[in-house]
């Protein structure tokens, strides 16, 4: 699917006022959702960069380029994931300043559950944890500028 395609899908939720649908095309897998706050989420297959952005602030179709696969995460100590941003952004624990943080410490997760937001250039990457386990530190803060490869969550193994 191109950015066209996707900006006409986003259009017609929101015309409709659809809050998610999932599309299998020419090999790939979009599912996008439309969050409380007004913004749509998409998830994707793995060879396609996370986007979350508002409707309205939709640019023109551009061409995209690939953003390089997120580094492995790292071990710290034993039993011990450190999730590390994949790019340079505004670290949020939350969907919305309304809504209450992805996880706190002390959580279980499982692999692939949502963990953090990070916005970048007005796009808004959903991080997901790279490992199942219990959220033993949170290392940014709320709003915290991130850079790439920076440690943002431990993830200790249950």
């Amino acid at each position: 699917m191109n950015i066209k395609e996707i900006k006409e899908l986003l259009e017609l939720m929101a015309e409709h006022n659809v809050a998610e649908i999932e599309i299998e095309k020419d090999n790939a897998k979009i599912k996008l959702r439309k969050l409380p706050n007004g913004k749509f989420v998409m998830d994707h297959a793995p060879s396609m960069p996370p986007v979350m952005t508002p409707l309205q602030s939709m640019m023109p179709a551009v061409p995209v380029t690939a953003m390089p696969a997120a580094p492995a995460p790292a071990v710290v100590e034993e039993g011990v994931t450190l999730v590390r941003s994949p790019m340079v952004g505004t670290f949020y624990a939350a969907p919305a300043p309304d809504q209450p943080p992805y996880v706190t410490v002390g959580q279980v997760v499982k692999e692939g559950d949502v963990i953090c937001i990070i916005e970048a250039m007005k796009l808004m990457n959903e991080i997901k944890a790279e490992a199942g386990g219990t959220i033993a530190e949170i290392l940014v803060q709320n709003g915290q500028t991130v850079e790439y490869d920076q440690p943002i969550v431990k993830i200790k193994k249950v």
